[in-house]
């Protein structure tokens, strides 16, 4: 008979010690799971991956465990791009720095991690794409502008006007506005001939500043990149991909232009060779 846990009776018997481990529970409605997963944590301290049905219930999910941990330790959701596919939308940039921030980190430190079942079956960036295109700026270091925007271009940050949202840059003369994927703020830096002389964070609505850091590194704007090495491998596989003339896309004349059109995020497989899960990105002794 197989034995089924409940709040009352969980164990260290009742979690899963192998990948090919099934354990069942039962009773778990509402808070119940979030309790249950809290237990889990303190049985075995390792990062655990949660499937939800939906993103609602992600969120839901979320907010209770976030209450239970206390913040003993970190409890992330791994959004879905709350887009439609082939619906001529991309994510709004908070959702890909959200996304990206958490690819990007050192899960060394207990993590639970919630994810949508239909968000877990697409896919991703390999990790060498995140690896590749992480900047690290600090004061007094010596900075190469003109390759610094090169840098900026191909991963997909955007010039503007005015640095308001994620993925937004802005250089005039000496001075970079820029917004790094990831980060709670943008910041403001200023050189002094080629050499990074102050660094601070800037309030996007005031646009003045708000405080001095000494160093800040970026991620990538997007998912994908925007190099002259991923545009080529973009077009290359539309070829394999697709008929008919490619002149007549927007999509692929946007792309050929060094542009993300919206919607692109749903192309991704076209810009790599291989692609990666979310699980490529996760501890292996994950639970």
């Amino acid at each position: 008979m197989t034995r089924e846990a409940t709040l009352l009776n969980l164990t260290m018997n009742d979690v899963p010690v192998n990948p090919s481990d099934v354990r069942r529970w039962s009773g778990l409605t509402g808070p119940g799971l979030a309790l249950a997963i809290h237990e889990v944590i303190k049985l075995a301290p390792r990062t655990i991956l949660v499937v939800a049905e939906s993103p609602q219930s992600a969120r839901r999910l979320h907010s209770e465990l976030a209450f239970f941990s206390g913040g003993q330790y970190r409890v992330d959701v791994f959004p879905d791009y709350e887009t439609l596919i082939y619906d001529g939308f991309s994510p709004h940039q908070d959702i890909l720095s959200d996304r990206l921030t958490l690819l990007g980190q050192d899960f060394h430190q207990q993590t639970v991690i919630i994810v949508p079942a239909t968000t877990l079956m697409f896919r991703l960036p390999p990790l060498a794409f995140l690896m590749g295109h992480n900047l690290k700026l600090q004061t007094g270091q010596r900075l190469d502008l003109e390759q610094l925007r090169k840098q900026l271009q191909a991963s997909a940050y955007r010039t503007v006007d005015a640095v308001m949202e994620h993925g937004e840059v802005l250089v005039r003369g000496a001075m970079i506005d820029l917004f790094p994927m990831g980060a709670s703020t943008p910041y403001r830096i200023e050189l002094f001939d080629d050499d990074i002389e102050s660094i601070r964070s800037f309030d996007p609505e005031t646009q003045l500043s708000t405080g001095r850091v000494e160093a800040i590194s970026t991620l990538p704007a997007r998912e994908f990149p925007l190099s002259a090495e991923g545009i080529r491998a973009f077009q290359n596989r539309w070829h394999e991909q697709f008929g008919g003339n490619p002149r007549q896309c927007p999509i692929y004349q946007d792309v050929a232009m060094g542009l993300a059109p919206a919607g692109i995020e749903y192309y991704l497989p076209l810009f790599f060779e291989t692609t990666a899960t979310l699980l490529d990105y996760l501890p292996e002794d994950l639970l």
